[in-house]
């Protein structure tokens, strides 16, 4: 059974830093182009980053491109993001996925798996 597991959201002050890690299991995704999107409280789920498994490269929203990082462990089935600079803004559930397709189909929200999110809050 494939799984996507999300973890490391929760409550921090603007300015702070959070990691998320989302650890993927029932098949191999070193092929996969894995990464995160997030929605908003009445918003609709906007992509964040992402990283592809065959070349390496990254892709992200230009609003978080200079304080948010994303990086993967593949022999963990292990992807990453890490959150500095956060702002009230960035407040939303924070859902990993996996796409067997690139980059641009991942940022379509073209996703094989989903995980099934963890909360990021940031206060003022």
């Amino acid at each position: 059974q494939v799984q996507l597991v999300e973890s490391g959201g929760g409550l921090v002050q603007a300015g702070g830093s959070l990691r998320l890690s989302c650890a993927a299991s029932g098949r191999t995704f070193s092929t996969y182009t894995m990464g995160w999107f997030r929605q908003a409280p009445g918003k609709e789920r906007e992509f964040v980053a992402c990283i592809s498994g065959r070349t390496g490269l990254t892709n992200s929203l230009d609003s978080v491109k200079a304080r948010f990082s994303i990086s993967r462990d593949t022999a963990k089935n292990t992807v990453y993001l890490q959150m500095n600079s956060l702002k009230p803004e960035d407040t939303a559930v924070y859902y990993c996925g996996a796409a067997f397709s690139g980059i641009e189909h991942f940022r379509s929200g073209g996703m094989d798996y989903w995980g099934k999110g963890t909360l990021v809050t940031v206060s003022s």
